[in-house]
């Protein structure tokens, strides 16, 4: 005998949903209620992000705009609006040119050795010998350490009168009379490269490392048993694997030594003038250094150095983006 149906029938003739089941709409009604998020929800947990962008880069950003059009005392009080003429002066100063030459010696040099080196050390950091931990924990101190230390240290290396570097070689007999590494104009600026490179090697080398790491060995064990050279490999295989990681480090190399202000400032603060500046340190003398002493003039230099910075990563991003488009 069969087992009557429990569906009935509703008033429009319709069958009814069976008795003690659930209504479908409610469900998925209460399904999206308890999986969606109201707004007031999600900005109180933004909150505390959009703080922290307001306050460390939006007003900042809009009290530098407001302070490359004022004019400013000596003592650093407003005075009142100065439209464009801190620009106009800015671009008028007798140094600009040096200035924009040092910076870019500076930012390609170190980037360039940087990232050459880098690549040297993260090969020899990825190789299995005794002691390795050992030399990474070595590799990434200059990195660690506070930029203004390391910067104060190696001005007593290169000291004139009692340098480590003048009293062995004056031992070894190579000089006779000691060398003035940060008084020369032509040695300053290798030896401000100098530093520049050896604080910005164990970042870069770690993201090398990194970059490596993520290869996958039987590239390169197929690599080797097609017959291939160790150079082959690096060059065909392992170089071009590489570019995101040499992409990333150049990038925020170019942001980290334009802006590098503790090296240069303080391996060159004993020499006069603006002969030794890049446009970070000039940006700061003219508010706090030089002559004219005008923080309106500063900030008109700060927002140069924005517009340049930027400009510079989007030419480089740029030209990235079109060898890889042409290769392909």
């Amino acid at each position: 005998m069969s087992q009557p149906s429990t569906t009935m029938t509703g008033a429009t003739g319709k069958p009814a949903a069976p008795v003690g089941a659930r209504p479908r709409g409610r469900r998925r009604a209460t399904v999206r209620g308890r999986g969606a998020i109201s707004p007031l929800a999600a900005l109180v947990w933004l909150a505390p992000a959009l703080l922290l962008i307001v306050g460390v880069v939006l007003w900042p950003a809009v009290e530098l705009v407001r302070a490359s059009r004022s004019r400013y005392s000596i003592t650093g009080l407003r005075k009142g609006p100065a439209g464009w003429d801190n620009f106009r002066n800015v671009l008028a100063n007798d140094s600009l040119g040096t200035v924009l030459t040092n910076t870019v010696i500076w930012v390609i040099a170190v980037v360039a050795l940087t990232i050459a080196i880098s690549l040297g050390v993260a090969q020899f950091l990825t190789k299995d010998f005794w002691g390795r931990r050992f030399v990474r924990w070595a590799v990434i101190v200059p990195w660690a350490a506070s930029l203004v230390i390391t910067a104060r240290l190696f001005t007593l290396i290169y000291s004139y009168y009692y340098g480590s570097i003048n009293a062995v070689l004056l031992d070894l007999h190579l000089i006779t009379t000691p060398i003035d590494f940060l008084g020369s104009d032509k040695l300053i600026m290798p030896s401000m490269i100098a530093v520049g490179v050896f604080v910005s090697i164990p970042f870069t080398a770690y993201v090398f490392v990194a970059g490596l790491g993520a290869i996958p060995t039987e590239v390169h064990e197929a690599a080797r048993i097609d017959g291939g050279s160790p150079w082959q490999i690096w060059r065909h295989i392992t170089l071009p694997l590489l570019r995101p990681a040499i992409l990333v480090a150049s990038v925020m190399n170019m942001i980290y030594v334009f802006n590098s202000f503790p090296i240069v400032y303080t391996l060159n603060e004993s020499n006069p003038g603006f002969s030794h500046d890049t446009t970070i340190t000039f940006m700061y003398k003219l508010a706090f250094k030089s002559a004219e002493k005008d923080v309106g003039q500063s900030a008109a230099a700060g927002l140069f150095n924005v517009v340049i910075i930027l400009v510079a990563v989007l030419v480089y991003l740029r030209v990235t983006r079109w060898r890889d488009q042409e290769e392909q």
